[in-house]
């Protein structure tokens, strides 16, 4: 779907986005491919890899109503990854977090409205739900505008929905990189917060495979969450040090023990497909009635139980120790 289409992606140079990138241009033709983030060195960088005749690096920061505006011009899909995302930072620096992840979204918005955007997707987290920390809490609001904009867009029609998904192996930032760097300047022992924590775990290329096929299924107005596996973070520091003893240091400000993905109180909005479930919206859109249990592709989905709620410490799927290793060794450079 994105051969001859203009595709712009913010916060294109974190893990995500280069991923992204990378895959599009090995599966698509794309007419034009905006990279659109802050970071000069990064784009430099980037221009050394992905240096195609359709690529377009745009310096600018989400912020910026007026830059985003002009970085989507001419833009068919557009990809939100930009983001604030460090959960303890978050707690310490609220109105920094507000004003890129809620404030951000907000510019987005308008700016693929303006320029008549068929379909944007925003990347959110299982933080969102059920939020109990400021990262968290900004990406629930940040869902809600994504989700309430279906009924802004006005004549232009653009489409949004949002991609929910957990922890992702081996991305700047998580607990991969920073077990390995702590072994690689010989670690005596790795801190493990508390034994019982669990997460969502799922690999940039899955999480990148997902949200193309989300542009395909969605109607607008979704919240996709893919199935995927939950890891004991114990059974993660013994699969990448079989030797090494564990410190228990304590949960970080804004962390939770096990995360969440579909609270119960969504329950009766979720319908379950075969790889995924859907969160339909709450709200009517400009009094049409879409049939979300019959997805864009034609893909038919059911109702889940009252009950239902998406946790990691329940999750049916845990990835067994010498499965996180399976996976840690084909992420790792």
């Amino acid at each position: 779907m994105f051969n001859g289409k203009s595709v712009f992606i913010s916060g294109a140079t974190g893990s995500f986005g280069r991923m992204f990138i990378r895959t599009l241009l090995a599966r698509y033709q794309p007419r034009r491919v905006v990279v659109f983030s802050r970071d000069e060195l990064k784009q430099y960088e980037m221009q050394q890899e992905f240096n195609a005749p359709c690529m377009r690096y745009f310096l600018g920061d989400v912020r910026d109503a007026e830059r985003v505006v002009q970085g989507m011009r001419g833009i068919d899909y557009v990809v939100h990854a930009a983001a604030l995302k460090h959960v303890p930072a978050a707690e310490y620096n609220p109105t920094e977090f507000i004003r890129t992840n809620v404030n951000g979204a907000e510019n987005i918005i308008a700016a693929a409205i303006a320029n008549g955007v068929k379909k944007v997707v925003a990347l959110s987290t299982d933080k969102a739900a059920s939020p109990i920390n400021l990262y968290g809490a900004t990406k629930l609001l940040s869902d809600k505008l994504f989700v309430a904009a279906n009924n802004i867009g006005g004549e232009e029609q653009t489409r949004f929905a949002v991609v929910r998904y957990g922890n992702v192996a081996g991305s700047r930032g998580s607990i991969v990189p920073f077990f390995s760097k702590l072994l690689a300047g010989g670690a005596a022992e790795l801190p493990i917060t508390d034994p019982r924590m669990t997460r969502f775990w799922i690999t940039l290329d899955h999480g990148v495979d997902f949200v193309m096929q989300s542009f395909e299924r969605m109607h607008g107005g979704e919240v996709f969450v893919p199935k995927i596996p939950s890891v004991r973070i114990v059974d993660l520091a013994q699969a990448m040090a079989p030797k090494l003893p564990h410190k228990i240091v304590g949960i970080r400000p804004g962390e939770k023990l096990h995360e969440l993905m579909v609270p119960q109180d969504d329950a009766r909005m979720t319908l379950e497909f075969d790889d995924h479930y859907t969160i339909v919206p709450s709200i009517r859109f400009n009094n049409v009635d879409t049939d979300f249990a019959v997805d864009a592709t034609g893909a038919q989905g059911k109702a889940v139980h009252d009950d239902f709620e998406y946790r990691s410490d329940t999750n049916p799927d845990f990835l067994s120790i010498r499965q996180i290793g399976e996976l840690h060794a084909d992420v790792t450079p």
